[in-house]
């Protein structure tokens, strides 16, 4: 298991001799495997935010990979050691290691915080979320509430309650005309009764009977003209209510028209706030909870945070605090003590090509003369043969030839007269 740890933090079991070292980077190990954990569940929960939270499957393959290359260049810096190369002959342990580059460093930290507002916002949001969706819908209903007031759908009510007046403006004359016919009938009846209760000697006469021109006849025909008047009313309200059709169906159709807008108005909008409830929203309501609740939520929030942020940084954080340490002494002398015998069999190696080119040379230079030595002889060979057979066939000395002129092959070779003389003291058998 410790072993696995080593190889997790990219560093070389068998060069970690001494504990410390080995608590140090294994517990590098130990923040490796725990940022995996926190880099896949923060790229899940930022896929998820980017998708509207629609909680896609695929999200679980994108946080691993994100995990995977933040690990990996986390790797590269924690197993990383300076070693300088310089002074290969030295001793001192000074000159093992290099100062550690800030570049190098820098760009983690600014890659830690990238992180910091990619991967843990998301998982903020997702540990909020019952606040968030309080605070949305609050403010969800409050552009409700707007748009109602000052948008399409207030233009369509005026107009609506417009319609709705006229009808009921129309509708008011029509039962004015049948209210007025009702009173006039209820009169007539009154009257009718009162007439009956004369005739029968009740009334205010004190006699039976119904004579013409009597009160209970005059109560009668009062009676009869309030129902003429009466049937009257009733026309008129009916011919005018008959006028009023056309306006009517015009007007309902249009109050149709206009509430179907309405609807298709309202829900358009409530899908669009509905709509506006991803990332940005979320974020946005966040800040809000936490400007208006610090001691509440702010402190929760920035303190969970800065854990996640210090879980990021961690293995790069105990790589800075332990440069030179017993293990990057000991990959600096094994690394220094490899350059330096590569540099020496590099350095034999151009000696030994400088003295094969050298001794190649000096072969080739005495074939050279060698050859044009053999080329001598053998032209000295011809001429004494040539001067032994002229005095074996005449039997008198062969007069006396031109100087040959000397010619120089190569500095290597011998002067032609030199191998006459040479030549000319030993006799052919």
């Amino acid at each position: 298991m410790r072993r696995l740890l080593l190889r997790i933090a990219n560093v070389n079991p068998d060069s970690v001799t001494t504990h410390s070292d080995r608590v140090l980077y294994g517990s590098i190990g130990v923040f490796i495997l725990l940022y995996f954990v926190y880099a896949t569940a923060g790229g899940a929960a930022f896929v998820d935010a980017s998708a509207n939270y629609t909680h896609p499957w695929w999200q679980w393959l994108i946080g691993p990979l994100v995990a995977f290359g933040v690990i990996a260049y986390d790797r590269a810096v924690v197993g990383r050691v300076a070693i300088n190369y310089n002074r290969l002959e030295s001793a001192d342990p000074d000159d093992l290691l290099r100062h550690p580059t800030l570049g190098l460093y820098a760009g983690r930290v600014c890659m830690a915080l990238l992180f910091a507002v990619i991967i843990t916002e998301p998982l903020m949001l997702a540990r909020y979320q019952g606040e968030i969706d309080a605070r949305l819908n609050e403010v969800h209903n409050q552009q409700i509430s707007q748009i109602e007031e000052n948008g399409a759908i207030a233009t369509y009510d005026a107009r609506l309650q417009e319609l709705k007046k006229q009808s009921e403006s129309e509708d008011g004359a029509v039962q004015a005309l049948n209210r007025r016919a009702a009173e006039k009938r209820s009169d007539a009846r009154k009257l009718y009764a009162q007439a009956l209760a004369d005739s029968e000697g009740d009334g205010v006469s004190r006699k039976a009977g119904c004579p013409a021109g009597g009160f209970c006849d005059t109560l009668v025909k009062r009676s009869r003209g309030l129902d003429v008047e009466a049937a009257r009313l009733d026309k008129q309200a009916a011919a005018l209510q008959k006028t009023q059709e056309a306006a009517r169906t015009a007007r309902t159709a249009e109050e149709t028209d206009l509430t179907a807008k309405i609807n298709e108005q309202r829900t358009a909008n409530a899908n669009a706030i509905r709509a506006d409830a991803g990332f940005g929203a979320r974020t946005k309501a966040m800040w809000y909870l936490v400007s208006t609740d610090f001691w509440g939520i702010g402190v929760f929030y920035v303190g969970i945070a800065l854990l996640l942020v210090a879980l990021d940084c961690a293995a790069v954080g105990l790589k800075v605090v332990s440069h030179g340490n017993a293990y990057e002494r000991t990959e600096a002398r094994i690394a220094r003590g490899h350059e330096h015998e590569a540099t020496i069999g590099y350095e034999q190696g151009l000696r030994d090509a400088r003295r094969f080119v050298e001794a190649t040379s000096r072969v080739m230079a005495e074939s050279i003369g060698k050859a044009s030595r053999d080329h001598d002889l053998n032209d000295i060979a011809l001429e004494r043969a040539r001067t032994r057979l002229f005095e074996t066939v005449t039997h008198a000395p062969l007069p006396p030839l031109p100087p040959i002129p000397l010619i120089e092959r190569h500095p290597a070779a011998t002067r032609r007269d030199t191998l006459r003389a040479e030549v000319g003291s030993q006799r052919f058998e």
